[in-house]
């Protein structure tokens, strides 16, 4: 189970949430079989968007985080609901590049560097907020900071990391997200800037040991961080077979009509954890009828 830490510093004026995300994207791994640069891709977006939803208020709030890009993976999707449990799903989970420049694992080669991150926040109301940005490096953390500065308007530090073995096994993966309040003052921006830039890597931290609390104390030293809360996320897939009944329904009687007259199973698999529903014509037939015509 992954451990998330949330602490304020005294002033209130800076916040920062920090989780280690190990288990949750060694479970995309397992899911989606992923090649080592999409589980680390796919990785930091599902870990940003634990973070982030679980900065929502409401119980059936979620939070869906989506890259759109030229790059080899095709779209990268990563849901969240206010609990910080998180799904994910990629288009192309086996992409093989050569490393990068500094010898990691070549993300925004992977993702690409042109192309869309869009947010989008379900909050109970008659409709969700979308806000939707150009990429700034593919390298997700960046972009990630990029959203709340252009959409939000809230100073936002990001950084997102995930080592993965020589055997595909995830070694170690978390983040961290900071920002600022309108009334956080120079000072408190300067010792920020400082902690941040004496900093190792997060994903480096956590290999060894370090806790996400350890990490909050470190992001906010010298600011008197107080504990917020605490949360154990899980990679967490919300599907089942009467939801998926409605998206068969969804696609119109003719279509399923069609199907039934094939005269065979249909086999529908999900995108998020791969578990698979097998619908008779019996039951495609009965579906059917609940259907509208397309």
């Amino acid at each position: 189970m992954s451990n998330l830490y949330r602490a304020i510093s005294a002033d209130g004026s800076a916040f920062a949430a920090v989780i280690d995300a190990k288990d949750i994207v060694s479970e995309i791994e397992r899911i989606h079989k992923s090649s080592a640069v999409v589980t680390a891709g796919l990785g930091r977006l599902t870990i940003a968007a634990s973070l982030m939803g679980y900065m929502l208020k409401g119980e059936e709030n979620s939070i869906t985080l989506r890259i759109d890009a030229d790059g080899q993976t095709g779209q990268l999707m990563a849901v969240a609901d206010c609990y910080g449990n998180v799904k994910s799903c990629v288009t192309n989970p086996v992409v093989e590049l050569p490393l990068n420049n500094q010898g990691k694992l070549d993300v925004s080669g992977a993702i690409g560097k042109n192309g869309t991150l869009s947010v989008v926040k379900d909050l109970g109301l008659r409709e969700p907020y979308v806000g939707v940005i150009p990429l700034v490096s593919g390298e997700v953390a960046e972009d990630i900071a990029s959203y709340y500065a252009v959409s939000e308007q809230i100073p936002t530090v990001c950084a997102l990391g995930v080592l993965v073995d020589t055997d595909l096994s995830v070694k170690a993966a978390g983040g961290y997200l900071i920002q600022l309040l309108p009334f956080a003052s120079e000072k408190c921006i300067d010792i920020i800037e400082k902690n941040i830039a004496k900093m190792r890597p997060v994903s480096a931290l956590l290999a060894e040991g370090v806790t996400p609390q350890e990490i909050a104390d470190m992001l906010l030293a010298d600011l008197e961080p107080n504990e917020l809360d605490t949360a154990s996320p899980e990679y967490k897939c919300d599907c089942s077979r009467k939801r998926t009944e409605e998206i068969l329904i969804s696609i119109g009687r003719n279509e399923l009509e069609e199907i039934v007259a094939e005269g065979k199973d249909t086999e529908v698999s999900c995108h998020f954890c791969g578990k698979k529903y097998v619908f008779t014509p019996e039951e495609i037939a009965r579906l059917a009828k609940g259907a509208s015509e397309e």
